[in-house]
């Protein structure tokens, strides 16, 4: 035998965290309708100010075609708008909450921040400070594929 010992690897620690977090995310937001990634574009929108579709698909992590499904599934919902932007192609798009989209923001705000504080009040402010560097340090210089989840 090897000892490959596959529950003490990283990539399995944190693979397993990450669908534990994910899960426990997806069943939060799934009360009010939405998912992780709709949620993640209407927080992009409606916090950071992160407004054209490209700049929401990177902002997100997605493809460009899986932004733009997001986006038609957000506006069918009633949660967003397009409007068009100041390019000067005459082609640039804005997206932003409306009324609907903001209500939603701000309502599933805090469950979604204590669902977050659930699992970072398990470590202490130094602990929690060093995994969040490790992870930086760990992707840093690595290709980050946009993946269609």
């Amino acid at each position: 035998m090897s000892g490959y010992n596959l529950h003490q690897r990283l990539g399995y620690r944190v693979s397993r965290l990450s669908r534990i977090m994910q899960g426990r995310l997806e069943a939060v937001l799934a009360e009010h309708g939405i998912t992780r990634l709709m949620w993640c574009v209407v927080i992009g929108i409606g916090e950071e100010e992160v407004r054209t579709p490209s700049d929401l698909a990177d902002y997100v992590g997605v493809t460009r075609p899986a932004m733009s499904r997001l986006l038609r599934t957000l506006e069918k919902k009633g949660f967003l708008q397009r409007r068009s932007g100041n390019g000067r192609d005459g082609r640039s798009v804005e997206i932003e909450l409306t009324e609907a989209g903001l209500h939603m923001m701000r309502t599933t705000r805090g469950p979604v921040d204590a669902m977050n504080a659930h699992f970072t009040q398990k470590l202490d402010p130094e602990h929690l400070r060093q995994v969040l560097l490790g992870l930086e340090l760990l992707a840093a210089g690595e290709r980050d594929e946009l993946t269609d989840f």
